[in-house]
């Protein structure tokens, strides 16, 4: 089963296509600054495009 769940993250964003690129977005800035919201222990994914969308998941992401 993939975490979190794509039903979930489709209530938040809205739209595939958005999620897509906000979580393609949000993993290129992990991986060039190394920067994550949360500590490394709390992500249960290892890749930079399962941190990023267990980021949004938890609302750490906005859109403007």
């Amino acid at each position: 089963m993939i975490y979190p769940s794509i039903d979930k993250l489709l209530n938040q964003v809205g739209s595939k296509y958005l999620l897509v690129n906000i979580v393609s977005k949000r993993a290129k800035e992990m991986k060039e600054t190394e920067h994550y919201q949360m500590k490394d222990n709390e992500y249960v994914s290892k890749k930079e495009i399962g941190k990023a969308l267990e980021e949004v998941s938890k609302d750490l992401i906005h859109m403007k």
